[in-house]
C-alpha cells in the first residue's frame, strides 16, 4: 500500500512537472532571430506591381496565393466611402492584372454596408511551400473587418467572416456570416481593443497549439495610458468551427505601447529551427521606429512571440514609398523571397509593390501622376 502511494506521488509529481514545463515559453535565441532575418531579407526594391486607375483611390493590404501553374492576390481599395476586396493574377508574382471585386459595397442596413475589407484565411503557411488556399467544410475562407459608417476606417469596426464553395480565383460575390465574430464591443472585450478593431489574419494549426485548430491575430485600438488615443496591438483569438470565436489571453501578444503594431502574418519557418514560426508585421510612431515599417517577430507555440531588434525588412527609401512602407505579405518560391506591401508616397498615392532576395529588375508600374496645382495669379 505504501509502495503505491509512493507511485502515485512521483507520477503527480512528474504530471505537475510536465505541466510546468509545457507552460514555460522556449525561448527564441538571437541566433536563431538573426538566421531568420538573414532567411526573409529582400534588400532589392523591385518596385509597384498594383496601382489605381483613380488618384481618389488607395489600395491595400495585399494576400498572395497560388492555385496551379498562377498566383493570385486579394487586395482592398478605398474610394471615399469605405473598403471594397478586389482580386488579381499573375503568372511570375511581378507582373499582375486585375480580375474584379468580389466583395462590394451594400445598399443595405447591414452592419458592414460600407466596409468589406477582406484577407484570406486558412492559407498554407509552410515557408517556401505551396501557399495554397485550403477549403475548410467545403468552403474558402475570408475575415474582414467591416463597419456600416462612411469615410476612412471611421466608425464602429468590428470582424465577420465571409466564405464561398466557388473557386476563389472567380470573380463573384462572397457569402457573409450574418453578424461580426468579434466586435469592440463585445461583453468579454479586453482593455486594448475596446475602441475599434482593424485588419485580421486566420491560420489552420492542425497540431492546435492552443487547443483549438483556427487560430486569428487580429490588430485594434484601445484604452492606453501612454497616449490619448490608444496604440494598435496584435491579439489572439481562436475557434474550432470558424463560426464561433472566442478571445484567447487578457493582453496582447505584441505590444509596442504607441503607435501601431498590426496586421500580423504567420509563416512556419521549419528550415531554420524546428517549430519556428515567423509573425511578419508592421510597426509605425513609437520610438526606433521611423514612419510604417516592416519588421517581424518569432514563436515556437504561437503565443509566446520574440520580437527582432534589428534592421527593418522593408522600410521608405523610393519615391514611390517615401511616406510608408508597411503591410508585409511574404512567400518564398524558387528560392526568391517576395515581401509584397502597401506603398505610400507624400502625395499619399497608394500602391502595392513587392522587394525580393535577388535582384529580379526594375517595374514599369507608376503611380498616375497628381494633377498640377495652379498658381495664384497676383493681383
Amino acid at each position: 500500500m505504501k509502495l503505491k502511494h509512493t507511485c502515485l506521488l512521483l507520477a503527480g509529481l512528474l504530471s505537475q512537472t510536465f505541466a510546468q514545463a509545457q507552460s514555460k515559453p522556449k525561448e527564441v535565441s538571437a541566433d536563431v532571430m538573426q538566421k531568420v532575418y538573414e532567411e526573409v531579407k529582400t534588400p532589392y526594391k523591385y518596385g509597384l506591381v498594383l496601382v489605381t486607375d483613380d488618384n481618389q483611390k488607395k489600395m491595400d493590404c495585399p494576400s498572395v496565393f497560388r492555385k496551379g501553374n498562377k498566383w493570385y492576390m486579394t487586395y482592398i481599395i478605398y474610394d471615399g466611402r469605405g473598403y471594397e476586396t478586389w482580386l488579381a493574377q499573375s503568372k511570375d508574382l511581378l507582373k499582375w492584372e486585375n480580375k474584379g471585386k468580389i466583395m462590394a459595397f451594400t445598399d443595405t442596413t447591414d452592419w458592414d454596408t460600407n466596409q468589406k475589407a477582406g484577407y484570406v484565411a486558412l492559407q498554407e503557411y509552410k515557408w517556401g511551400g505551396n501557399y495554397k488556399w485550403q477549403p475548410y467544410q467545403s468552403k474558402y475562407w475570408m475575415s474582414y473587418f467591416g463597419g456600416k459608417s462612411r469615410g476612412y476606417e471611421k466608425g464602429l469596426l468590428s470582424i465577420g467572416m465571409a466564405y464561398t464553395e466557388k473557386d476563389p480565383t472567380t470573380v463573384h460575390p462572397w457569402q457573409r456570416l450574418p453578424q461580426p465574430v468579434l466586435r469592440p464591443d463585445d461583453a468579454d472585450v479586453r482593455w486594448w481593443e475596446n475602441h475599434t478593431i482593424y485588419k485580421s489574419s486566420v491560420i489552420w494549426d492542425k497540431s492546435k497549439l492552443t487547443g483549438h485548430p483556427f487560430v486569428m491575430y487580429y490588430n485594434a485600438n484601445g484604452d492606453s495610458l501612454d497616449t490619448k488615443r490608444g496604440a494598435e496591438r496584435i491579439g489572439m483569438a481562436v475557434s474550432d468551427d470558424m463560426v464561433h470565436w472566442q478571445r484567447y489571453l487578457r493582453n496582447p501578444v505584441l505590444n509596442h505601447h504607441k503607435g501601431i503594431t498590426g496586421d500580423a502574418y504567420i509563416q512556419q519557418l521549419d528550415g531554420v529551427d524546428k517549430g519556428l514560426y515567423v509573425m511578419f508585421y508592421f510597426g509605425a510612431f513609437y520610438p526606433g521606429v521611423t514612419g510604417a515599417v516592416n519588421r517581424f517577430a518569432c514563436s515556437y507555440d504561437l503565443v509566446n512571440w520574440t520580437d527582432w531588434s534589428g534592421k527593418n525588412l522593408v522600410e521608405p527609401s523610393e519615391p514611390y514609398d517615401e511616406l510608408f512602407a508597411h503591410k508585409s505579405f511574404v512567400v518564398k518560391h524558387k528560392g526568391v523571397v517576395y515581401h509584397y506591401y502597401c506603398a505610400v508616397n507624400k502625395p499619399d498615392q497608394r500602391g502595392i509593390a513587392v522587394a525580393t532576395s535577388k535582384d529580379l529588375g526594375k517595374s514599369t508600374v507608376n503611380f498616375i501622376a497628381p494633377p498640377v496645382k495652379k498658381k495664384k495669379e497676383a493681383k
